[in-house]
């Protein structure tokens, strides 16, 4: 039996296309929270970075990937900050190789420099462009738990072999999330599931991006998006219909969730 529903955010509730939650989700949502049902978020973003998420009656967030979980009156479950020693080496590389480099912090995401790929990925979620900084003044005054890498996924593999100890993970092309090695969204999840005293096998787990794979394995059932990438696909135990054709309201009917 599902106790507990883990989402993902960008392209499982939240539209790449219209940047809204569908109503069939939300109402599916509120419907099985008041039966009981607890929900927790699973994402990339910041905590304080929900703000389209307003209505919805989450339990928590597995915040930045599983490197900030946080409950929902505001207590930090866990966390794990990137060691400044990493942060530096990976300032260097931004230098060398190019790339834009971002710090995702709780008061905002702010870059080295703004390029057309960073006003890109702003304008697909529906935010604001990162606000272009010195990084290194930023990096000390509050833990950074995530870095975002703006390139390719072949750069990526030749950085990457320079940070031992950190992780990418990618939803999105245009970018990366960089994270403390060992770290992901499944990680964070079975924090809140030893909290609550949840059972894998009672858990189900939504996404459609590279970033939730760990997450739809290690949940009792996975459930990818009709509009998911081939590896989040072939993680799943179910597939439902994407994000904009109520692939939330139909998943949760199919698991009896929302049955009378």
């Amino acid at each position: 039996m599902i106790r507990a529903v883990f989402l993902d955010v960008d392209g499982t509730l939240i539209s790449f296309k219209t940047h809204e939650i569908p109503a069939s989700a939300r109402d599916a949502l509120v419907r099985a929270h008041a039966r009981g049902i607890r929900l927790f978020i699973a994402t990339g973003r910041a905590a304080n970075d929900l703000a389209p998420l307003e209505g919805i009656p989450y339990d928590g967030v597995v915040s930045l990937n599983g490197a900030r979980c946080v409950a929902a009156d505001g207590r930090v479950v866990s966390q794990h900050p990137i060691p400044r020693a990493n942060f530096e080496r990976a300032m260097e590389l931004s230098s060398q190789m190019g790339f834009p480099l971002a710090l995702e912090l709780e008061s905002g995401v702010f870059v080295n420099r703004v390029t057309p790929e960073v006003e890109r990925l702003a304008h697909m979620v529906a935010h604001p462009v990162p606000e272009q900084t010195d990084l290194r003044a930023l990096f000390g005054r509050s833990e950074c738990c995530q870095m975002c890498f703006y390139l390719d996924t072949e750069t990526e593999r030749r950085v990457m072999a320079q940070l031992p100890g950190l992780a990418a993970s990618r939803w999105c092309p245009i970018f990366a999330d960089i994270n403390v090695a060992g770290i992901d969204k499944a990680t964070g999840m079975r924090e809140f599931m030893s909290a609550c005293g949840l059972r894998a096998s009672e858990v189900a787990a939504f996404g459609d991006g590279g970033n939730d794979v760990a997450m739809l394995s290690a949940a009792g059932v996975g459930i990818a998006m009709g509009n998911a990438c081939d590896e989040a696909l072939n993680a799943a135990d179910y597939v439902t219909a994407t994000v904009d054709e109520d692939g939330i309201a139909r998943a949760l009917g199919h698991l009896g969730i929302l049955d009378d």
